[in-house]
């Protein structure tokens, strides 16, 4: 009997043993919840991601949200009003906790932004605000009418007339303020007129059609400012296919790297820099402070660089601030 009660000890602390070892080399699981569970979204909805600034943009704050282990939902609208809404509403249903917004329109992104405080949800506005500024949290953004006065200045200095063609995007805020910042540095100064002025919506396949079309009316015409270095490059191939990108002043704004080694090439005149690594990189930081529960600024405006000939490098064209 007691030679029976040995062996069935023995025998359940072999089990034991061996239940102790398949536990120890099973795969492990999370029986509390599921990672995702702890996981918080956010959104993004650029104006459109058919431009290098908002990729770099999108990139920064991908980065910032993935070290914390949270997802990103980015959207591109390309450039409308309605889709952009759509897809704020969108996010708000997939119950993100901060949105990013690049406005297509600045003044028409009322019902987006409503919906968005309906549902508790904070919007962080990155490159440009809104008319609605009450309905956002905080604002990431060069400043962008020193941009336009930089280019302005630059072109005071270096010249002692000229007849200036503007490409415009009149529903983006930031733009706005760049191609005012260039005008009302240059009023006041003979010699220094503005004959013609395009929508290009910022986008390099509608600059050039609006930019040759200037040329035809404007053959005197030997400067153009452009508000973003997109358009820039669009008015640039304007010129070049009616050979004239030579003898052109050609100002953009942005820092593209292919924009400065224009520069550098003496093919294009000026670019009045951002830094859409550092306009990611803070968006994000605020929204996870808001989350926090930590005071934010409601308004961040970031410092420009005007890049020429004079100060750019091989070694400066490679990156994007």
């Amino acid at each position: 009997m007691i030679r029976e009660i040995r062996t069935i000890a023995l025998l359940m602390a072999i089990i034991i043993v061996c239940l102790a070892l398949g536990t120890l080399n099973a795969p492990q699981r999370d029986l509390s919840a599921k990672q995702e569970e702890h996981q918080k979204r956010f959104g993004a909805v650029y104006m459109t991601l058919n431009n290098p600034f908002y990729e770099i943009i999108d990139e920064e704050i991908r980065t910032e949200v993935e070290k914390h282990g949270d997802v990103l939902l980015s959207r591109d609208p390309a450039l409308s009003v309605e889709k952009q809404t759509e897809e704020i509403e969108d996010l708000i249903r997939e119950g993100v906790s901060v949105i990013f917004l690049n406005p297509v329109d600045f003044e028409r992104m009322g019902p987006a932004l409503e919906a968005a405080r309906a549902a508790h949800i904070p919007v962080i506005t990155i490159d440009t605000n809104v008319q609605d500024s009450d309905f956002v949290a905080s604002t990431i953004e060069t400043d962008n009418y020193a941009a336009g006065r930089a280019c302005a200045e630059h072109l005071l200095q270096h010249a002692d007339h000229a007849n200036i063609l503007l490409l415009k995007h009149s529903s983006a805020h930031s733009a706005v303020d760049r191609i005012t910042g260039f005008r009302q540095t240059i009023a006041g100064h003979p010699g220094f007129t503005i004959v013609d002025e395009a929508e290009c919506d910022g986008q390099l396949e509608r600059a050039m059609p609006a930019m040759q079309e200037m040329l035809s009316r404007h053959p005197e015409a030997d400067t153009v400012m452009a508000l973003n270095d997109p358009s820039a490059l669009g008015a640039m191939a304007a010129l070049e296919s009616c050979g004239r990108l030579q003898s052109f002043r050609v100002y953009g704004v942005d820092g593209v790297p292919e924009t400065k080694e224009l520069i550098l090439a003496g093919r294009m005149t000026a670019t009045a820099a951002q830094s859409p690594r550092r306009i990611g990189r803070l968006a994000a930081q605020q929204a996870y402070r808001l989350l926090d529960g930590e005071p934010v600024d409601r308004l961040i405006q970031l410092p420009t660089h005007l890049w020429t000939q004079e100060n750019l490098t091989p070694a400066k064209t490679k990156e994007w601030d």
